[in-house]
């Protein structure tokens, strides 16, 4: 018979443990170059809070204006606060002895121990729990399709709603750690160190495989694992190839479909890039040309949803999945499409129905919609072609970016719904709106950047030169470097003359990929970037869906608040 285990054997029980769940918020991504602006943390045992620490930070440097829009923390707010060398010995006391959890903790432990470094405190090597390694090792796919704050507080019904400040993404992170040591412990992990020792699985299949990556370069570019037949298996992207390809074969990996694809694989190629941009156009070129069976990502790169008018003499609206001139899109899913579509009939009375009109003498019988004044009935000749041209005008307007009054004409329904209090019809309103918008403002954008023959664009590789990329009709055409100290015109001049030649298509993006066009316009957007030069003006229409952002982002604030349009 097997004795007793002894409390050393038993370890620390979980609900013993001490936790302090912290947060960070900061002025960008990196721990060398970047600065805190926000520390919050709360401290809890056997699932009682027993502090909380919060408090802004002075980075003592500018605060980026993405930053400021995704935290609201501004550098007014900041200027008055404590520097890091003042709030840096609080928080280490507040957190002594105790295990530190974050979620995503790399990220903010890296910090931590960079300000350590930098102010000359010794780190203490706390043990450290990360909520997002512990959630995709608990949970599954299918229950949790992504392991983001937003989601698994979703998930475990949190208490608060993260937002991107330190203390409320901290409280959120409690919710979440308390919902996942619940899941553990129906699993028989009861002490800490238990836990420590669940979350590494590292299976043989990963171990027997890490040569694979030995003669990869420390170089920005695009890795392949290929399976036993040479099939590509899965593609991705790395700044450092050799550093990221060996983390497949590390606890570090806990996804089972990728440790499943890294038992099959035989072999690692690669494909290096002159910087970050090039390394992901060319991921979406592979995986479209080779459609990897363990890449989630979509592996058709024209695939997508598009709302065009259709070629009759009373154009009606209509779901294709091709691009063509003058449609909207293009939206990933065809429920996305359908709310945009039933958004723009609203907005400009084209006809909903399906029914093909003939241009002379129609005489159909009014459907219930012409009754309840949601269709002019031109099917039964009570609105001629030349009545019913406006509702066409307002369709292709507002998907040019020459109108927004058909939005305004929304904006008051969803009013006057509100002050009905027929808050579940505004709900559904306000929700097809806000995807009608973004669907214009996005298709907008990435046609303005489709439309221009060739641009050329400069970011500061961070190391004194520069990184370039030569656009043509929203395709990568070109891409290198300038390193420091070398003339940067004369590398421009070389890779425009080495630039492929991009032949255009029909549609809204001339053919471009959206993916492909997505992915350059956010590289040009962040901060930094220079326009070299541009065959035309970079511009986008004087009447964009851009100017309804603000909105969106109430919107939003209401659906995730309360769920109804003003209430």
């Amino acid at each position: 018979m097997t004795g007793q285990l002894t409390f050393d054997e038993l370890g620390t029980p979980l609900r013993e443990t001490t936790f302090v769940v912290f947060d960070l918020e900061t002025t960008g991504g990196s721990h060398e170059t970047d600065a805190i602006t926000e520390f919050g943390a709360v401290k809890v045992r056997g699932g009682e809070v027993l502090g909380e620490f919060a408090t802004l930070v002075d980075p003592e440097r500018g605060i980026p204006p993405e930053v400021v829009a995704l935290t609201g923390i501004t550098e007014v707010m900041v200027s008055a606060a404590p520097r890091l060398d003042t709030v840096l010995p609080a928080f280490l006391e507040f957190a002594a002895g105790s295990v530190l959890v974050a979620h995503n903790a790399g990220f903010d432990v890296g910090f931590v121990k960079a300000a350590c470094a930098r102010l000359g405190y010794p780190w203490p090597k706390p043990t450290v729990v990360c909520t997002v390694k512990l959630g995709r090792r608990v949970l599954s796919r299918e229950e949790a399709p992504s392991c983001r704050l937003s989601a698994l507080a979703t998930l475990f019904r949190a208490e608060t709603v993260p937002i991107h400040r330190a203390l409320a993404d901290a409280r959120a992170t409690v919710d979440v750690l308390h919902g996942l040591l619940e899941r553990v412990g129906s699993l028989g992990v009861q002490s800490l160190e238990e836990l420590l020792g669940y979350l590494p699985e590292v299976t043989d299949a990963q171990r027997r495989k890490r040569t694979l990556a030995e003669d990869l370069p420390h170089e920005p570019g695009v890795y392949l694992f290929r399976g036993p037949s040479e099939e590509v298996l899965y593609v991705g992207t790395a700044v450092d190839l050799r550093r990221r390809v060996r983390q497949y074969f590390t606890a570090g990996e806990t996804r089972r479909r990728l440790r499943e694809m890294v038992a099959l694989a035989v072999r690692v190629d690669h494909v290096t890039c002159a910087h970050s941009l090039e390394a992901e156009v060319r991921e979406l070129r592979l995986i479209s040309a080779h459609k990897p069976a363990y890449n989630r990502r979509s592996k058709n790169p024209h695939n997508g949803w598009w709302v065009a008018l259709t070629d009759e003499p009373f154009p009606r609206l209509s779901l294709v999945r091709g691009p063509r001139d003058g449609a909207l899109g293009p939206l990933r899913s065809r429920a996305l499409a359908e709310d945009a579509m039933h958004a723009l009939q609203q907005a400009t009375g084209i006809r909903p129905c399906t029914v093909r009109i003939p241009a002379r003498s129609p005489s159909a019988t009014p459907c219930a919609l012409a009754e309840l004044g949601r269709c002019g009935a031109p099917c039964s000749g009570a609105q001629t072609a030349a009545q019913y041209a406006p509702a066409v005008a307002g369709v292709t307007g507002l998907v040019a970016g020459a109108l927004t009054d058909p939005l305004r004409l929304l904006e008051t329904r969803l009013l006057d719904l509100s002050a009905a209090q027929r808050y579940e019809e505004a709900r559904t309103d306000r929700d097809r709106m806000s995807t009608l918008i973004r669907a214009l403002d996005r298709g907008q954008r990435l046609a303005a950047l489709a439309r221009i023959a060739e641009l050329v664009a400069a970011r500061p590789d961070g190391a004194g030169g520069w990184e370039f990329a030569v656009v043509r009709h929203g395709r990568l055409a070109s891409a290198g470097v300038a390193q420091r100290g070398v003339p940067p015109m004369p590398v421009v001049e070389q890779l425009v003359a080495s630039a492929e030649t991009v032949f255009t298509g029909d549609g809204p993006l001339h053919g471009a990929p959206p993916e492909e066009v997505a992915v350059i316009l956010r590289w040009l957007d962040r901060p930094g970037t220079r326009l070299v030069r541009t065959s035309t003006p970079w511009s986008e229409p004087a009447h964009a869906a851009a100017s309804w952002r603000h909105w969106l982002e109430r919107a939003d604030h209401a659906r995730s608040r309360l769920g109804h349009w003003g209430k």
